[in-house]
């Protein structure tokens, strides 16, 4: 559990994972906002700034990949905790060089993601990747 209200956002494609996420996300006390895609959730940051951010990589036209690039090119300072269901070394050291604080493989632990946005909007670092 968390004192605050801090803001997750939660980005991914598939309905069923966005909902299930975000009410993981919800029931350990952080205020959620989901998003479908990585351009929604882009243009989200000119209303407000999420605490971290829960990006799935593997996505139609704005891949995570993308997101994180973008984010990186604005200076955006949003912790980033990847999750992905296709693993590769190759994508992993990728998104942990675009900045991502964990890279987790779905189906995602609860505990796992739960400690490593906790970690994030604290400012701890969580181990990258499991």
């Amino acid at each position: 559990m968390v004192d605050d209200k801090s803001l997750i956002a939660v980005v991914d494609d598939e309905e069923s994972v966005r909902k299930a996420l975000g009410r993981l996300v919800c029931s350990a006390g952080f205020d959620v906002e989901i998003f479908a895609s990585g351009s929604e959730f882009l243009r989200s940051l000119q209303q407000r700034r999420p605490h971290c951010v829960v990006l799935d990589l593997h996505m139609p036209n704005v891949s995570g990949f993308d997101v994180q690039q973008e984010m990186k090119v604005i200076e955006a300072g949003i912790p980033i905790v990847v999750i992905t269901g296709d693993y590769s070394a190759q994508g992993r050291a990728r998104s942990l060089n675009l900045g991502a604080a964990a890279y987790l493989r779905k189906p995602v632990d609860d505990a796992m993601l739960l400690a490593a946005i906790s970690a994030a909007v604290s400012g701890n670092a969580p181990p990258p990747s499991v």
